[in-house]
């Protein structure tokens, strides 16, 4: 499958969320370090979200597919955006579009009450 938008610039490269995660993202993979991969399949750049499927060597929910929503930030450094992962099990790339729990107005409580992952980018 293919993306049908390319991924903002900001988004692309080695970031560290404020838990200490670090994540690799590309116009292709999501990377949860140590193990977690999502194979993106679809860019959603005017609503802020990406579909992906769950890698085959993931610990759960294999081969299903996940949203991710995003928001970028604005006077938050070193965060420069932020992300929800708004479904994580559903079915197919379909199900997981119908999803819609972020409310980016308020990041804090935004991701189905829950805050936004906060990114900053980090060296390889």
């Amino acid at each position: 499958m293919a993306t049908k938008n390319e991924p903002p610039t900001y988004m692309i490269g080695s970031f560290q969320d404020d838990y200490n995660i670090v994540f690799d993202l590309s116009p292709e993979l999501f990377f949860q370090k140590p193990s977690s991969r999502y194979h993106i399949v679809k860019w959603n750049v005017d609503e802020q979200y990406f579909i992906a499927q769950n890698d085959t060597s993931n610990a759960y929910d294999i081969n299903l597919f996940t949203r991710v929503d995003w928001m970028q930030f604005e006077e938050m450094e070193p965060f420069t955006w932020g992300f929800c992962i708004s479904a994580y099990k559903e079915p197919n790339i379909e199900s997981a579009e119908a999803v819609k729990v972020v409310n980016r107005a308020t990041p804090k409580t935004g991701c189905n009450g829950y805050p936004f992952s906060r990114m900053k980018p980090i060296s390889d």
